[in-house]
């Protein structure tokens, strides 16, 4: 479709003095479905140039005919566009003015028009620039018409713009245009038409653009699928959520499951039917100011929970005042935190307002799925699989070709740190300081799983996957690669897989055609990290996490790493220092029984001969079991050994809080986190043995007076503390002594165990106190989770590093 700019007179035109010149841009970013072409099209008439725009496989590409002045103005300005679109390549060459405009339908070079898109080709090998931009939250304007009696898109719950709504999660191909979408089917009326076509207006392009009359539409079922006969489904779903049912919700990327958040039985009802025993839910409020009444929110948290990426965020839960409806405590058992987001849809601001006008809100919005299994986003699998846990169903008929879960983010030292990347994120490229000899993909790890495809200088991590607990796990990944192949029109001839044989998505890279590169699970936590700040290394690292495959294994041969202190570039890891390891009795078993690795931990450090019948956490065990698990431990005996920090907060917390199991992985060491008094608390003793390589830190000295005081009535808020500072002052320590060797690097902060604000802190705040490490630059995540999350981007790097050393030896 092409939009022919309006005749202007030619002085204004083609403005400014001077003999006329000519530049073609090419450029890349979020910018297209975002109002770009537009916004270059105002600001092409406002330095009387003349030329044309159009979105392409690669972007964006102008040509531009005026004065040089005024061409220098215009190519400074187009780096600086209005959010959501962004920049990050803009290239350009000279071209001859005098030249006619192949592109120019309207046969004037004197008009500046927005041109019909270009499919054009791409080859395999270098794929497609991909400038379709993530799922944006609807923005004031749109919110306003929804809102609006007078308006014809009132209570409409698909409206949206240039500047907001679906885009990733619709899209079918590129460029992205309305026939390459799955909004395809909606022919436009002739005012959504209108609006569409018009340059001036902020609909221009918007290629979800809908109205009542020629979008989308909504209705309601009951849990068989039948439909409920009423006036509005979104009043009738507020009042079935006031009455304490539970609704699953076709939202932008995938259905949520919907309850009252204020209701305990409502809770305890969605999380009994889905079999979430304890894991944190969610919780969807209308505006900042509802938030606030919820949690005690810094600035920082306030603009992230307000960014057009409306991700969840940890915040710090707020007692309630009196009067006010407070959260359910099942929302997030035993956590000082709660994960709030802000409505991002139209829908979603209709249904809480339904609900409120019941009495009912904030709601629960957690991920329309089963235990361990994807998100569903189709309205016949959800029928079919949620069935026996939604009691109705809000549905639509625009279709999600591509699912896409929240994401999730909190604030650590007033900077944002991704925990989960997702809805609003997703597809946004990250840069390479160094582009990709050839495609690859990186398959990321079992857990919290997000792949990655790395074509040239960008690399474009996938959509969160989840854990590849189950069949429908790992088919959700092909699925979610194949859909990026074709988005981006390439074919990965290296495929990245963790060491580890057994995960899912190993199994899966190493059955594609191509070679296929081994990374360790530790060293693509580096390089992620090192990746998102465009260095290459080397730097010294502290990748602490749960628990990642070492090399020999984890059996006989080797050891599950998880605390180790390496030095790493692109192309080499070494491992230089780790914490003394913990038996895990029973293997895997003990991730989920944590009272196997609390009597580890004590046995460990009092020589075979813990204080067991003063713990309180054994004292919920049957005798018999604990003095097995106890001779295994002291015989090795299916007792591998694990260097895990998240295993060593799993032990405290089953100490501190008498918690023999977990029931989500991860839960004992928020616990711990959510419970630390933040004031400073001293630091417990520990040795750092450096007799051989790697170094060993040893913390028998810690437990051993973090016991004592337990048994002697020491608040668990001041235990839990000490133990931050202790992993904190431990591992600044055994960086200075690798200092000493490796000289003045980088330190990168890693894993899972740095998502925890608190430790996260402490040890920055002790290498900033730290006279030798005081000036090293101090790498953390932001964009890319710390956790496995991230894993892919470091896999795919580090197998491009490969893969060229193997082609130049």
């Amino acid at each position: 479709m092409t939009a022919v700019a309006p005749k202007l007179p030619r002085a204004r035109r083609l403005g400014g003095t001077g003999e006329l010149q000519g530049r073609r841009f090419v450029l890349r970013g979020a910018v297209q479905g975002v109002g770009f072409r537009p916004w270059v099209y105002r600001l092409a008439r406002e330095e009387g140039l003349a030329g044309w725009v159009r979105n392409d496989t690669s972007g964006v590409t102008i040509e531009a005919f005026g004065s040089e002045e005024a061409l220098e103005r215009f190519t400074r300005r187009l780096q600086a566009p209005p959010p959501p679109s962004e920049v990050t390549s803009c290239r350009w060459r000279s071209v001859a003015a005098e030249q006619p405009a192949a592109e120019q339908p309207s046969g004037d070079p004197g008009d500046f028009v927005i041109v019909a898109s270009a499919e054009g080709a791409a080859g395999l090998r270098e794929g497609r620039r991909l400038s379709i931009p993530a799922d944006l939250g609807t923005c004031p304007q749109c919110l306003d018409e929804a809102m609006a009696s007078e308006d014809r898109r009132y209570r409409y719950p698909f409206t949206n713009c240039t500047h907001c709504g679906p885009r990733f999660t619709l899209a079918t191909g590129v460029p992205y245009d309305r026939p390459l979408t799955t909004m395809s089917s909606f022919e436009l009326c002739p005012q959504c038409r209108r609006e569409y076509e018009d340059p001036e207006d902020r609909r221009f392009h918007a290629q979800p653009n809908a109205c009542p009359q020629c979008g989308p539409r909504l209705w309601l079922t009951t849990a068989d699928g039948a439909a409920v006969l009423c006036t509005d489904p979104l009043d009738r779903a507020g009042e079935e959520l006031a009455a304490g049912r539970i609704v699953a919700v076709k939202g932008l990327g995938g259905f949520h499951l919907a309850c009252d958040a204020a209701s305990s039985p409502a809770v305890q009802r969605l999380r009994r039917r889905k079999g979430r025993e304890a894991k944190p839910l969610a919780v969807m409020v209308p505006d900042l100011e509802t938030a606030r009444r919820y949690a005690r929110l810094s600035e920082a948290e306030e603009a992230l929970l307000a960014s057009p990426q409306r991700p969840i965020v940890l915040v710090e839960r707020r007692e309630q005042k009196r009067g006010a409806r407070p959260l359910a405590p099942e929302v997030a058992p035993d956590l000082s935190q709660v994960g709030l987001m802000l409505a991002y849809t139209p829908l979603h601001h209709l249904l809480l307002e339904a609900a409120a006008e019941q009495g009912c809100g904030p709601l629960v919005m957690t991920s329309g799925n089963g235990s361990g299994e994807p998100m569903i986003y189709r309205n016949d699998e959800a029928l079919n699989r949620l069935a026996s846990v939604a009691d109705f169903f809000l549905l639509h008929d625009r279709d999600i070709a591509a699912p896409c879960d929240d994401s999730v983010a909190r604030v650590v030292d007033g900077a944002p740190l991704l925990l989960r990347r997702s809805r609003g994120y997703v597809p946004r490229p990250i840069t390479l300081r160094r582009p990709l000899a050839r495609p690859v993909l990186a398959c990321g790890g079992q857990l919290k799983n997000t792949f990655c495809i790395g074509v040239g200088d960008a690399a474009y991590l996938g959509p969160h996957v989840g854990d590849l607990e189950s069949l429908e796990g790992l088919e959700r990944l092909e699925e979610s690669v194949a859909h990026l192949e074709r988005l981006l029109q390439v074919r990965p001839e290296v495929t990245a897989v963790d060491l580890h044989p057994e995960y899912l998505s190993s199994r899966y890279g190493r059955s594609r055609p191509g070679r296929v590169v081994e990374v360790q699970h530790h060293h693509a936590h580096v390089v992620s990290a090192l990746a998102e700040h465009g260095a290459d290394g080397p730097a010294l690292a502290l990748a602490w996490d749960g628990v990642g495959y070492g090399p020999g294994g984890n059996g006989p041969g080797g050891t599950a790493w998880g605390g180790e202190l390496l030095w790493a570039d692109r192309h080499h890891c070494r491992r230089l220092a780790t914490f003394r390891p913990l038996p895990l009795a029973g293997g895997d078993l003990a991730v989920r029984e944590v009272w196997r690795l609390a009597l580890a931990l004590v046995d460990d450090a009092f020589d075979g001969s813990p204080p067991v019948e003063r713990l309180a956490v054994l004292g919920k065990v049957p005798e018999a079991a604990w003095q097995v698990v106890g001779k295994m431990i002291r015989r090795r005996v299916h007792a591998p050994p694990a260097h895990g920090v998240g295993r060593l907060f799993d032990a405290v917390g089953a100490l501190l809080f008498a918690h023999p199991e977990a029931a989500y992985e991860g839960q004992l060491a928020m616990m711990v986190e959510s419970c630390a008094d933040a004031s400073e608390a001293g630091v417990y003793p520990w040795r750092l043995e450096r007799g051989h390589e790697p170094w060993e830190i040893d913390l028998r000295p810690a437990v051993r007076q973090l016991v004592g005081e337990l048994l002697a009535g020491t608040h668990r808020s001041l235990l839990a503390a000490r133990f931050h500072n202790t992993l904190a002052a431990a591992g600044v320590h055994a960086l200075h002594r690798a200092g000493e060797i490796a000289g003045e690097l980088p330190v990168v902060l890693t894993g899972g165990c740095f998502q925890n604000a608190l430790l996260t802190r402490r040890v920055r705040g002790a290498l900033a106190l730290h006279r030798a490490l005081a000036n090293h630059p101090v790498l953390v995540h932001s964009q890319v989770p710390a956790g496995d999350g991230g894993l892919a981007l470091g896999q795919a790097v580090i197998a491009d590093a490969f893969t060229r050393r193997r082609s130049c030896a």
